[in-house]
């Protein structure tokens, strides 16, 4: 039982800063370029050094959220369960 809780506890987390990490790379993109990020970096009519900027500045930061966001469940349900973090984290993504 405690494992499906925290599977679900860590991929509701993953979503979640995901979510979070997107409003920050739009945040971030705006704050640097002056300009709205692109809705489709994917599109041949944007640059390429913009779509690869956006690609790393993106994928770092949603990277980045994901292992916050599961560290700290993993903490949480640990600390529930009375277990180490370590065996939490390693049932979660098992």
């Amino acid at each position: 039982m405690g494992n499906i809780v925290a599977k679900i506890l860590t991929a509701g987390a993953a979503v979640a800063a995901s979510f979070i990490a997107r409003k920050a790379t739009d945040g971030t993109w705006k704050f640097v370029t002056g300009s709205d990020s692109p809705e489709n970096p994917e599109d041949p009519d944007i640059d390429i050094k913009e779509a690869i900027a956006f690609a790393v500045l993106s994928g770092a930061l949603v990277g980045l959220a994901r292992l916050l966001a599961n560290r700290q469940t993993s903490k949480v349900v640990a600390k529930g369960s009375h277990k180490s973090s370590e065996q939490v984290a390693d049932a979660a993504n098992g």
